[in-house]
């Protein structure tokens, strides 16, 4: 054995968060041991409160301690207009650029044949429910990959003949990026998606 079983238990249990390898839970481990044991309480007391508290926003199920989210509950928000996301990060990421002032609805991943991820495991029933009424546009915002794609395609499909707006995101060339650094798939992308002047 390695490690002593303590620190063994503790690496093997870093090793399943996502993107963390054997090395990196290693690493972990032998900092959080270092660490002064209040430090390492309050971290472990934060894991289990968040565990505790958090729930699904029974709006847009994005994380929320409240039965709405602060997002959905705010009457300032555009209530006609939804962004798709994969995961409640993507909200995050959408709200940091502070343009974005319509609501959310959050699918928790991606269509993946291969994994065995359908329509039916994710929250697109839920997405179903929300539209109706006054409902103008709902915009797609996953990621330009075969599984993102793949979820747009399926969601256009299921929410154009209720006769809302579907929207998918721009993708091509970054702003403040050069031609000769694109690979082709953003300059095909780019291409494709070009705009008026």
């Amino acid at each position: 054995m390695l490690f002593a079983k303590p620190l063994g238990d503790l690496i093997s249990q870093l090793e399943k968060l996502p993107g963390i390898g054997p090395k990196s839970a290693q690493r972990l481990a032998f900092y959080l041991v270092r660490q002064p044991e209040d430090d390492v309480r309050m971290l472990s007391e934060s894991l289990v409160r968040a565990k505790q508290a958090l729930r699904f926003c029974e709006r847009c199920q994005n994380m929320s301690e409240l039965a709405l989210c602060s997002i959905c509950s705010d009457a300032k928000r555009d209530q006609t207009t939804i962004c798709v996301v994969a995961e409640p990060r993507d909200v995050a990421a959408v709200e940091r650029i502070n343009e974005y002032h319509g609501t959310y609805h959050v699918l928790h991943g991606l269509m993946s044949p291969m994994d065995g991820i359908g329509p039916e495991n994710l929250k697109v029933r839920e997405l179903l429910a929300r539209l109706g009424g006054e409902m103008a546009e709902v915009i797609v915002a996953t990621n330009p990959t075969i599984e993102g794609d793949a979820t747009a395609l399926y969601l256009a499909k299921l929410l154009k003949p209720t006769g809302v707006k579907v929207t998918r995101l721009a993708y091509g060339m970054p702003v403040g990026g050069e031609l000769d650094y694109a690979d082709s798939a953003t300059l095909h992308s780019a291409l494709e998606y070009r705009r008026e002047l």
